[in-house]
């Protein structure tokens, strides 16, 4: 290991930058941290998390499980690199004319679509502060987002956390409804469609004084009112997590000493 640049990095980070040298034994011609790591996105995207383990990695490599661990030491080093390697995507090139807010939905989107590419990536519990390099470069992509706004390094973070997290609380909800749809539900079932005509004889005002209205105007099921479908969830939540971030930037140019 390159110990000068590693520096307390936990191992698994230290193999997402490189910094450890392949084992001296073993498979090495055919044996590699990219394709140990590719394998494994592989059984996860098909399977599932729960069926990724060293031993089934190293099977459908075609090796014994010893010679995966001497590559990556634990399946907790194994997880983190899978997660960095998800996160690699076309760097998108900066465009001129396009305001802050366009910029935050793309990271945004972005972020998203690499949940619903990998939809274990939600399933493994956050850690710590993102440190491996691929990881990093989407943080990257979103600070782009922030320049040139009146904000501190602090508050830039803050900001991209709460993009991140948005993007993260809607891809756990989308992952749930696409593994839901697969196994046979109706569409309906997630809009409310199914059960738009027994909520309006189940729901009434005595009890549910403030739903009521809601549900009889069919906001609750996602019916159509008038010509005008409801707007899409994520986007009108969207919008409205940038409509705060504009509200406390105008209010920082507020205070400024005039």
């Amino acid at each position: 290991m390159d110990n000068e640049k590693a520096g307390n990095l936990p191992l698994g980070v230290a193999l997402s930058w490189g910094l450890v040298q392949p084992p001296k034994r073993g498979p090495k011609r055919e044996m590699s941290i990219q394709k140990i790591v590719d394998a494994a996105i592989a059984i996860a995207d098909e399977e599932g998390l729960s069926s990724v383990s060293m031993s089934r990695v190293a099977s459908s490599l075609g090796f014994t499980t010893m010679s995966l661990y001497r590559y990556v030491p634990s399946k907790d080093d194994l997880l983190l690199l899978m997660m960095d390697a998800a996160c690699d995507m076309d760097i998108p090139e900066e465009e001129e004319g396009l305001d802050w807010r366009e910029k935050m939905r793309r990271y945004v989107r972005d972020t998203l679509a690499v949940m619903r590419k990998h939809p274990w990536y939600t399933d493994i519990p956050i850690s710590g502060v993102p440190i491996t390099p691929k990881n990093l470069e989407i943080v990257d992509i979103g600070l782009r987002s922030t320049r040139g706004l009146p904000l501190n390094d602090y508050e830039k973070m803050s900001i991209i956390l709460l993009l991140s997290s948005y993007a993260r609380s809607i891809g756990i909800v989308m992952k749930d409804m696409d593994q839901a749809l697969k196994a046979g539900k109706s569409p309906g079932s997630f809009s409310g469609l199914d059960y738009s005509d027994a909520l309006k004889k189940l729901v009434t005002p005595d009890r549910f004084p403030d739903l009521y209205p809601v549900v009889m105007s069919g906001a609750y099921t996602d019916e159509v009112q008038g010509a005008n479908p409801i707007p899409d969830d994520f986007e009108f939540g969207l919008e409205r997590v940038l409509d705060g971030i504009e509200y406390y930037l105008s209010v920082k140019k507020n205070m400024e000493p005039k």
